[in-house]
């Protein structure tokens, strides 16, 4: 090798960053022992970031196009370095090179469940995944959080602190969005609007600017995907007690008519039967449960219980029944008050 090739191999004229796969968010130039030439070419393309690192302090920031580096180019490198206005000698500096386009299809999801409160339930424990999407849009402020002095910074680098960020705010998410949580599923574009929201700020603080949130499932816990089954079932029943009644009884004995005929009923008139008969036994099941429970919820004043664990055993049975719908708030004040009476 001759003495001018060994030269030549000691500067850089051209400094640029053709992306040789997807994935990669950071990437530093190769400076090795080399130096930058000074008028030496620098390309940003679209989807890209240049930064001038000068001894661990961010300099100067290019976005996309190409320049000629000189004091001109580089005031914030030629101001550290104390560059005069005739500097034209090659000079050493760290150049990183950052993707700004957009990461989609990142996933987010709940490895277990998240406890929230909800309005209905108290507090139920939500399970729930989607996707979202981001960029870097401040490089600066990625590189000093996040990226640093490393050669290459990746998307999978960066996935677990991300999807740390989405979990943490699903209760705020919840709580902002105002929808009860068995309607959670009916409303996923306003949860997923909500969850962006009260996410995108923390996506800021290290550089990136969080583009979209799905929400593609919300499940339920078993306990309370029962509740929501029989919502669905009952559609416009509402409070009815009598018609819940039939609706559980029909339920419960959908082989009603079959059995009553020995096993001969079968296909859409069997099933037709089995739905009569169990509504008809729920009416009258429905209307014995009431009119003798709620009659003796009426019944006139309590003298039975006279002991203090006997009122207060009825006592509990009356929340039970006033719980179930069976009783009144106004009946069981009422009730409550006399059997406190007697507890005097």
């Amino acid at each position: 090798m001759g003495l001018m090739d060994f030269i030549k191999k000691q500067f850089i004229d051209i400094i640029q960053w053709t992306e040789d796969s997807d994935g990669t968010l950071a990437w530093r130039f190769p400076m090795a022992e080399m130096e930058i030439q000074h008028g030496a070419s620098l390309t940003v393309r679209e989807s890209q970031i240049a930064v001038f690192v000068n001894e661990g302090k961010v300099a100067d920031v290019f976005g996309p196009g190409m320049y000629k580096l000189t004091t001109q180019t580089l005031p914030v490198l030629t101001y550290l370095k104390n560059w005069d206005k005739l500097f034209e000698s090659p000079f050493k500096s760290d150049v990183y090179f950052f993707s700004s386009r957009q990461q989609i299809d990142q996933r987010w999801g709940t490895q277990q469940p998240v406890t929230i409160r909800d309005k209905d339930f108290g507090a139920v424990r939500l399970r729930a995944f989607g996707n979202f999407a981001y960029r870097i849009a401040d490089a600066k402020q990625f590189h000093t959080q996040i990226s640093g002095t490393r050669e290459r910074y990746s998307v999978s680098d960066l996935d677990g602190q991300l999807r740390g960020m989405m979990l943490q705010h699903i209760s705020d998410a919840v709580a902002q969005a105002g929808i009860p949580f068995l309607d959670l599923a009916a409303n996923q574009i306003e949860f997923a609007k909500q969850l962006q929201t009260v996410t995108a700020p923390e996506f800021e603080k290290i550089g990136l600017k969080l583009e979209s949130v799905t929400l593609q499932n919300v499940s339920l816990p078993e306990e309370l995907q029962k509740v929501l089954d029989q919502k669905i079932g009952m559609g416009m029943i509402g409070q009815n007690m009598g018609q819940f009644m039939q609706y559980q009884t029909a339920q419960a004995i959908p082989k009603f008519a079959e059995g009553a005929a020995g096993g001969g009923g079968s296909g859409v008139a069997g099933d037709a039967m089995g739905l009569g008969a169990g509504l008809a036994m729920g009416q009258v099941m429905a209307q014995q449960l009431q009119a003798g429970l709620a009659g003796h919820a009426a019944a006139a004043p309590i003298t039975g219980p006279q002991s203090a664990e006997d009122i207060m055993a009825l006592l509990e049975k009356l929340g039970d029944l006033k719980t179930k719908g069976i009783l009144t708030d106004e009946e069981f004040a009422a009730k409550k008050a006399e059997l406190l009476k007697k507890l005097g």
